[in-house]
């Protein structure tokens, strides 16, 4: 009974409900992990039901580990042969077993995303279809959502109802003669196989529902049609079926999860009964009340009404800059502020938002302050594939000698030069120890040396190239970007893949930062703007237990916690996404994002929105998000946020006024220095001071620093100390 004692109410008539289907309705920070664990562990040692007959099903490899050690504190000691892992995992060891009986080779290779990516390529080919025209990794998207919804290539194309989707039918079709020729499952089949191999086979059916007295499921809010039809084929004799999510955090409708599974479970299951887990343990009273008022305007939800006996805590600060530097710098601000009364670490905090492209500022300011900050489950901005193949053509405008940039963008967007053409072309120009791009005007000066569609090829790169260098001596440095962009076909090549608008957007971003080099002269601002882009991407990763500032997008925050939430970017066409204001399914998840980030911070949190922000190529003044104006004035810092008919949000009402020239900057403070001294950087190490340079009531350091080369620095945020 040991296992109870530290439950709730709630939890523990979670835990004890054992017989039938239950719905377990999770809040944010409710202690979700702990009732499965416990439910678990009840069944084993009071129950004494056999590990053998329980099924425990999560989301992540990692969960799995972590639930599996907490089980064998609990129990005290091995919890057998419990099936605890992701569906992957576990259909897999079924099919290994069983998939004979509907011709699945027991020896089957599982292949990966590079794997499928080289099928559907193949699949392409071989059906005829132009691979200029469809972008292989359109078309695996497209089959991965078929087969999400569980229809066969015959079905897909009876439904189609376009010409890519009759397209995609047809590589489909082709694409799985070709995985059952190479005795290959992707990852979808894994799923899709177990269903087909219980549809079919009642025996096989029937051995698993026998074993399996109790099924568990973790985050059935984020669960596919397949998955659940899983979990119903398993749970369908014993009816022991216990789901547990929360509606209000389904944000993967793009993963093809189905909100409907949790919503429809006790129309599926009449007798199932429904357990709320209300009481909160991560955050403060305000936090919870804000989040609420936030989500209760969805209507694809179960009613909750969270509560904790944790403490009041501070009202939510809602900030408007006036630029998105501004907000960065506000951030970067309030987060020193925090740390220098004592009041948070930096590792305390996280800064989330909606979209990729955002991170680009607030990087440039934590480098530019000094700030250690670490960009979690995601790719530094200047290191994102789409914007290192457009600076890479600007590099080898600037220097056709940068062997590295040219290998790189040679065959981006394809133009039919192959890994073989590139060796050999490396390989030629060091037998003559000139350069790649030397050896390729080489080539193009000598016609026997281009009579092949492939030296054609490389010509027609060079000329290409010949014709941007010509150019970038002549237009300014937004103008030079928007002609690469086009001649080189990247928007079509970047718009053709499943994420698409998302790097498109990272172009965009960056098409942002060069119009702060479009005043100066060509090719000057081409050369700043390297420079600039070099120092920016030059910061190493953090380690892991480096007390650094969290950047992360909202999707992946989901699952993790902070004592405090900075969320940006809070305004129309942001958060919510342009993409869903027509469209009231999509506003409503944007609102369970934001719900999720709200919900994520255990003392603090800050809302910060711009009056114009430039993103994306353009610049424009939004109005503050929706979501805003759902939380009482009493919840916010400084009162009331609204005023007046037009729900213009009141300046006065914040410490951070938006105008710029309002904008604080602490005076200078740090040791004096001058060039030639030598330094040392928490982040960085030892160094030595190359300049400096007056900035704004602050002081600009440059310094080299050994083995990381050379950073620019603002006095007041650096921390330097001087080595004598």
């Amino acid at each position: 009974m040991d296992i109870l004692t530290e439950l709730n109410t709630a939890q523990r008539e979670a835990v004890e409900s054992i017989q039938g289907p239950v719905l377990i309705i999770a809040g944010p920070g409710s202690g979700k992990t702990r009732v499965i664990t416990h439910r678990i562990a009840y069944l084993i040692k009071v129950v004494g039901v056999s590990p053998h007959r329980i099924l425990a099903v999560t989301f992540t490899n990692k969960a799995a580990r972590e639930m599996e050690a907490r089980l064998q504190r609990l129990v005290g000691g091995s919890v057998g042969d419990l099936t605890l892992g992701t569906f992957h995992a576990i259909c897999a060891r079924i099919l290994r077993r069983d998939g004979k009986a509907i011709g699945v080779d027991p020896r089957f290779v599982i292949y990966d995303d590079e794997d499928q990516i080289s099928l559907v390529k193949r699949s392409i080919q071989d059906v005829g279809v132009d691979p200029k025209q469809y972008a292989p990794r359109a078309i695996a998207s497209a089959i991965s959502s078929a087969k999400s919804r569980m229809l066969a290539p015959k079905d897909y194309l009876s439904h189609g109802r376009s010409y890519f989707e009759e397209v995609s039918g047809r590589v489909y079709e082709r694409y799985q003669q070709l995985l059952t020729e190479s005795s290959a499952l992707d990852f979808d089949d894994l799923l899709v196989k177990v269903v087909q191999l219980f549809r079919s086979n009642a025996e096989i059916l029937a051995r698993y529902q026998n074993r399996y007295l109790h099924v568990l499921v973790d985050e059935f809010q984020d669960t596919n049609l397949v998955q659940y039809e899983l979990i119903k084929q398993l749970g369908g004799k014993s009816r022991n079926i216990c789901v547990v999510g929360d509606p209000d955090q389904s944000i993967y409708s793009w993963r093809f999860a189905d909100l409907r599974n949790i919503l429809s479970f006790e129309k599926d299951y009449p007798e199932a009964k429904v357990v709320l887990l209300e009481q909160n343990y991560r955050s403060t009273k305000r936090i919870l009340e804000t989040a609420s008022r936030i989500i209760s305007a969805n209507q694809q939800r179960k009613p909750k009404e969270l509560w904790t006996k944790n403490e009041t805590g501070e009202p939510i600060t809602v900030v408007e800059t006036y630029t998105e530097q501004e907000e960065a710098q506000f951030v970067v601000n309030e987060i020193e502020r925090l740390v220098a009364s004592g009041e948070a670490k930096r590792g305390d905090c996280a800064v989330m938002y909606r979209t990729n492209a955002q991170s680009r500022v607030l990087e440039e300011a934590f480098i530019r302050y000094g700030v250690p900050y670490k960009l979690v489950a995601g790719t530094r901005f200047y290191e994102r594939r789409e914007v290192k193949d457009i600076i890479a053509y600007l590099r080898c405008l600037q220097n056709p000698n940068d062997n590295i940039s040219l290998l790189r963008i040679v065959n981006v967007p394809v133009r039919g030069i192959g890994q073989r053409t590139v060796t050999e072309l490396s390989a030629w120009a060091k037998s003559r120890g000139v350069p790649e791009y030397q050896a390729l005007q080489l080539i193009a000066a000598q016609p026997e040396l281009a009579g092949s569609r492939v030296n054609k090829a490389l010509v027609g790169f060079l000329n290409l190239m010949e014709e941007l260098r010509a150019k970038s001596q002549e237009l300014d440095l937004v103008e030079l970007l928007d002609l690469v962009v086009k001649r080189t076909g990247c928007q079509e090549h970047i718009m053709s893949q499943p994420d698409g608008e998302d790097r498109w957007e990272n172009v965009l971003e960056l098409r942002t930062v060069a119009q702060e080099y479009k005043n100066l002269k060509p090719p000057e601002g081409l050369t700043a703007f390297l420079e600039g882009v070099t120092l920016v991407s030059d910061v190493d990763e953090l380690a892991e237990k480096v007390d650094a500032v969290v950047l992360i997008t909202l999707h992946q925050a989901k699952g993790l916690e902070f004592p405090v939430v900075f969320i940006v970017g809070m305004e129309e066409g942001i958060l919510p996404h342009f993409k869903s204001l027509g469209d009231s399914e999509q506003m409503e998840e944007e609102r369970r994002l934001c719900y999720v980030g709200v919900t994520r911070a255990q003392k603090k949190v800050y809302l910060v929105h711009c009056f114009r922000r430039s993103l994306m190529g353009s610049s424009k003044v939004n109005k503050p998000s929706r979501f805003l104006a759902d939380i009482p004035s009493y919840l916010i810092a400084g009162g009331g946020l609204w005023s007046g008919e037009e729900s213009q949000v009141a300046s006065a009402a914040y410490s951070w006024n938006k105008a710029p020239e309002a904008v604080s900057v602490p005076q200078a403070t740090g040791p004096e220095l001058k060039a030639g001294d030598r330094v040392r950087h928490p982040q960085f190490g030892d160094g030595v001071v190359v300049s400096l340079q007056p900035a704004k009531d602050d002081k600009e350091v440059v310094a080299a620093f050994n083995g990381i080369g050379v950073k620019k620095l603002l006095l007041s945020y650096a921390r330097l100390e001087k080595v004598e």
